[in-house]
């Protein structure tokens, strides 16, 4: 019998600065053209941060460099839009997610 781990899955990011931040992965995507796209929640591990967090999904890009992988924000608008819709959809099933009003 194999055991398997149910939890959260956590991704630890360093960005430009050397500073490592902690996120749950909530969902991950492959589109048709092959581009790898991350849907992420931040970690924290003081309750008072959490309650201070607005909640926004965060949505990058998968890149792969020398065999390495990194997250990468989305620089196109309207690709964005696409796959934050896509998120969007694919987490509303398990979340409350509000549109943003502009």
């Amino acid at each position: 019998m194999e055991l398997e781990q149910y939890g959260p899955d956590i991704i630890s990011v360093t960005d430009e600065e050397g500073n490592e931040h902690e996120f749950e992965c909530l969902d991950r995507i492959e589109t048709e053209d092959g581009n790898r796209y991350v849907a992420l929640i931040p970690c924290y591990n003081d309750p008072s941060e959490l309650l201070e967090d607005d909640g926004e999904l965060i949505v990058l890009r998968v890149q792969e460099e020398d065999g390495e992988s990194f997250l990468v924000p989305i620089e196109d608008e309207a690709e964005y839009e696409e796959i934050a819709e896509i998120f969007e959809d694919r987490l509303s099933e398990y979340y409350e997610i509000e549109e943003d009003e502009e």
